[in-house]
């Protein structure tokens, strides 16, 4: 059995996509689903179990003979989000225990990880786990720090040779886009946000660069689409040995613009963009630029291509946002 929190989510009910369409493993999901349509991200598959997370424990105890691995992606993900008590609690305490727990009961542990934790990107977007390294990283808002924060506790546990799951990986996911986004609202990706608006003949509303280094619209982001994300997390499953901190991009940053015009030649629409000024309570912890480098996730044996900006929004468009059925 694999657990997968946060599976009625973005990027967790796409894995539990793969995972259930193999039909080799159980597949159970941690979430909290609330009032809204994330449960339809679910819909088409066949589960072992839904939990919500005060239940987990006693359910990972209860099934602890057969689990294989934890995949955790549960987290408060909304980047404005103030209250850090929560985020602490959400992300970065109940992370630990689930740690905790795999390393106890033999489980391998992937968990995600942001491209929050390197703030406005002075110190480079370099995956090292070495520990004086993360302490240069400076995350701009509450959700990249408790990101930030269990993966320096991550990297000091292995450096101390305390406890730990025998096979572990975090991801530093960058800026995903693709299908069971549409719960996310105003935190949903450019791509979707750019279909949304051409599709009812509005003007697609871009920031306009406060920074004199770049143009209008020539903010950079390494987008990449969920279907690469889920296909790491699998090679990861099958791997042996696994263990360490690794991005999670193509490699490859693209504008924003890029994008708009993708979503657009996607659609068979003209483009036309409204300039609106970045909040200015945003400006101060605005990225202008990211970036992953890939070469150790490369160099662990990932050789699978990324899909490019282009191809990757063409196939959201035309295989899921422009169906009757947009669900993966």
């Amino acid at each position: 059995m694999i657990v997968v929190t946060g599976g009625g989510g973005f990027i967790g009910s796409n894995v539990v996509a793969a995972l259930a369409a193999k039909g080799d493993r159980e597949i159970a999901v941690c979430d909290v689903f609330g009032k809204n349509d994330k449960w339809m991200n679910l819909a088409k598959h066949e589960l072992a179990g839904v939990i919500s997370p005060p239940d987990l424990m006693d359910f990972l105890n209860s099934e602890s003979f057969r689990m294989e691995a934890i995949i955790h992606l549960g987290a408060v993900t909304d980047t404005t989000e103030t209250d850090v008590d929560l985020i602490l609690r959400n992300n970065f305490k109940f992370s630990l225990a689930l740690w905790d727990w795999c390393a106890r009961n033999e489980a391998a542990f992937i968990y995600a990880s942001s491209a929050a934790t390197y703030g406005d990107g002075r110190q480079g977007f370099d995956d090292s786990d070495n520990l004086t390294a993360m302490a240069r990283l400076r995350p701009l808002n509450p959700y990249g720090w408790s990101k930030h924060l269990f993966d320096r506790r991550v990297a000091r546990i292995m450096a101390e040779r305390l406890p730990a799951p025998e096979k572990w990986a975090g991801l530093k996911f960058f800026n995903v886009y693709g299908p069971n986004e549409y719960h996310k609202g105003r935190m949903s990706s450019v791509a979707l946000q750019v279909h949304d608006s051409i599709l009812i003949g509005e003007p697609v509303r871009l920031f306009r660069s406060h920074n004199p280094d770049y143009e209008d619209g020539g903010q950079m982001r390494d987008f990449i689409y969920v279907e690469d994300c889920v296909a790491a997390i699998e090679w990861i499953l099958d791997q042996d040995e696994m263990t360490g901190i690794y991005n999670m991009g193509t490699g490859e940053a693209r504008t924003f613009l890029d994008m708009a015009y993708a979503v657009a030649d996607a659609m068979g629409e003209e483009l036309t963009v409204d300039w609106i000024d970045t909040p200015p309570d945003l400006r101060d912890k605005y990225q202008y630029f990211t970036e992953a480098k890939m070469e150790r996730f490369r160099e662990a044996g990932f050789t699978r291509t990324f899909t490019s900006l282009e191809d990757g929004v063409k196939r959201y468009v035309q295989q899921y946002l422009s169906k009757p059925d947009t669900y993966r």
